[in-house]
């Protein structure tokens, strides 16, 4: 079967996988505010909708653990072809669900493909990519998963005008069970073209299935080239990196733990967990319920813009990560992610008021202040444009490359891990904190960004521009001095300028015969 060889269409065709988790993370916000929804599953409140939120993380966080076990054995490809299956039976079981239990089992299955898929795309797309051009390939993760998001939400939009509408209180369940049921067509598809691209090349030779490994590199970087510089520099530095892991005689379980990439594997988990602790994924599950507390009494078109500004504002950070870097993208995001929350919390603390409805989800809202709603929404889709362009790409882009090989499924694993087992611990816990503490929690996340910028400032190592090979010497020294300056060219760069010189000097040096 014919390969593709175009590393830009290998990415795209793997993202797919991260659209996967779009679909998921926006199966619920459309129809939160249904009737369908609150008569079928009988108004679930507070822990109630928390834990049917909370189902598809916690599944998440279960598959993103076993990810590694099956991809470091099957390979990438096949990892992301099983977690294709197992989504397609979640989104069957969540479309067909006549209760609470149904509903939440169906969840946690395709939460399990989603932890699959999360870890190993960018695992797949950053083994498969050129240094040059890695952040920006790896990033299409985070765009799918914003197209994934926005293409759910208005099918969920649509699916909310069927039997009456929204607000008609006899709709009929196929304004929920529409959207959830054509979850199924974006894992067949994906499923399908994973078929047509190769396998990595880096675990193609960690398999000793050395000759593959470096025609997957050519047809990849060299135009199927098999002498060409940049072939030959990476495949001797894959060997070198692989003979020397092998030397060291450790399991990769026991590597992780190892002084060299102990740092590094906290800090994998760290970036995952001010991820979720941004507030994006609030701002995704409950935007509806913010947009209420701020008095909009139909929220669900308002909310619908956050979702295209998601989409839009991803591409320019797909554009320039590479040229930026991610250190500067971290330290921005984390920065004005902070100061929006701290104005929202503060203008819902000053203009809001107790809402003692018993059958509402928020319990402190904003009535008639017009001027400071808006500035409420404008503070939303602010946020949520900060964390397009900055922490959305490169959460998922940082982890996936800093590890070496020997770890890199396991590490990139761990670090999802942390991903989903914040983003359960949120999705549980928001729904009764805006019923309990209301507007105090946006301090409490606008906090969170603050100690995100704190601690990246100091252990963020800057890595664009650097092989997968290259890490240990980025991330050489003392674990807090990342804000110092390091020299930042490229090893592999100059192991192709001496391959060039010596094939020039080759050419150009007459033969014994000719003399």
């Amino acid at each position: 079967m014919r390969k593709i060889s175009n590393v830009y269409g290998i990415c795209f065709i793997a993202s797919i996988g991260g659209g996967l988790f779009g679909f998921d993370i926006s199966s619920m916000s459309g129809v939160l505010g249904t009737q369908a929804y609150i008569r079928y599953f009988d108004n679930p409140l507070g822990y109630k909708q928390g834990g049917i939120s909370a189902a598809m993380p916690a599944g998440s966080f279960a598959g993103s653990a076993s990810s590694s076990f099956i991809a470091d054995r099957f390979s990438r490809r096949t990892c992301l072809q099983i977690a294709c299956i197992i989504w397609t039976i979640g989104a069957i079981i969540q479309a067909a669900s006549i209760n609470v239990g149904m509903l939440v089992a169906g969840r946690v299955i395709a939460g399990f493909s989603v932890g699959m898929a999360s870890s190993m795309v960018p695992v797949y797309q950053s083994e498969i990519a050129p240094k040059e051009i890695r952040g920006r390939v790896v990033s299409l993760q985070q765009w799918a998963i914003t197209w994934g998001i926005l293409i759910q939400y208005f099918i969920q939009y649509g699916s909310s005008f069927v039997c009456g509408g929204a607000h008609n209180p006899d709709q009929c369940t196929s304004a929920f069970r529409i959207p959830w049921a054509v979850q199924i067509f974006p894992a067949v598809i994906l499923f399908a073209l994973l078929f047509f691209c190769p396998y990595s090349p880096r675990w193609l030779a960690s398999q000793d299935r050395w000759e593959e490994a470096k025609q997957v590199l050519a047809d990849l970087h060299g135009n199927g080239d098999l002498n060409n510089a940049k072939v030959a520099a990476e495949y001797i530095e894959i060997e070198e990196a692989i003979r020397f892991e092998r030397e060291q005689q450790t399991t990769s379980w026991q590597d992780l733990m190892a002084p060299k990439i102990r740092k590094r594997v906290l800090l994998g988990i760290a970036i995952q967990a001010w991820s979720q602790l941004t507030g994006m994924n609030v701002l995704m599950y409950y935007i509806v319920y913010v947009f209420q507390g701020a008095g909009v009494t139909d929220p669900l078109l308002p909310a619908s813009i956050q979702y295209v500004i998601n989409v839009l504002l991803t591409l320019p950070a797909i554009l320039f990560i590479d040229k930026i870097g991610r250190r500067p993208l971290l330290l921005a995001g984390s920065f004005f992610m902070m100061t929006f929350l701290f104005i929202t919390g503060s203008v819902q603390a000053v203009y809001g008021e107790p809402n003692n409805d018993p059958e509402s989800a928020t319990t402190w809202v904003m009535v008639d202040h017009e001027t400071q709603a808006r500035v409420v929404i404008a503070c939303s889709y602010l946020f949520v444009a900060t964390f397009a362009t900055t922490w959305g790409p490169c959460s998922w882009t940082y982890p996936a490359e800093i590890f070496p090989m020997r770890v890199r499924a396991k590490a990139v694993s761990l670090s999802t891990m942390s991903n989903w087992l914040w983003n359960c611990v949120l999705a549980f816990a928001v729904p009764p904190l805006l019923r309990s503490i209301n507007w105090k929690m946006y301090f409490i996340f606008a906090s969170f960004n603050g100690a995100a910028l704190i601690h990246m400032f100091f252990t963020a190592e800057e890595t664009k521009g650097r092989t997968l090979e290259e890490m240990d010497d980025v991330f050489a020294g003392s674990w807090w001095k990342a804000w110092k300056k390091k020299d930042t060219s490229s090893r592999l760069d100059r192991q192709i300028a001496e391959i060039k010189g010596v094939a020039e000097h080759d050419e150009h040096t007459p033969s014994k015969a000719t003399q």
